[in-house]
């Protein structure tokens, strides 16, 4: 009902509009009825409104085939290196270990 509060015990009555965050999204509820008992998801989703307006709806932005630039590789590619490039393994840091210090092992 416009009038913010911090905190989560606030009173709230039936026809009460609440405005939340939740997960990043804003929404704005009005409070219908009230629930004796704690139930399932359902039976609470009926005690509110949901006054949010629907989120726009944008074209999603297709990259077109002839910028290499923001291409992508087909999903199915995973991601590999030769044998002898990048990081080394657990395993190969091990041998690195033994052959700089021999005493060690």
């Amino acid at each position: 009902n416009r009038a913010r509060t911090d905190k989560p015990a606030a009173t709230v009555k039936a026809g009460d509009v609440v405005t939340a965050t939740v997960h990043r999204t804003v929404r704005v509820l009005k409070v219908v009825d009230f629930l004796t008992r704690r139930g399932p998801a359902a039976e609470a989703a009926r005690t509110f409104e949901e006054l949010t307006p629907p989120p726009e709806r944008t074209k999603p932005q297709v990259p077109s085939a002839t910028s290499p630039a923001t291409a992508r590789p087909p999903e199915s590619v995973h991601a590999e290196r030769p044998p002898g490039s990048g990081r080394p393994t657990k395993r190969e840091r091990r041998q690195i270990d033994r052959f700089r210090d021999p005493s060690a092992s």
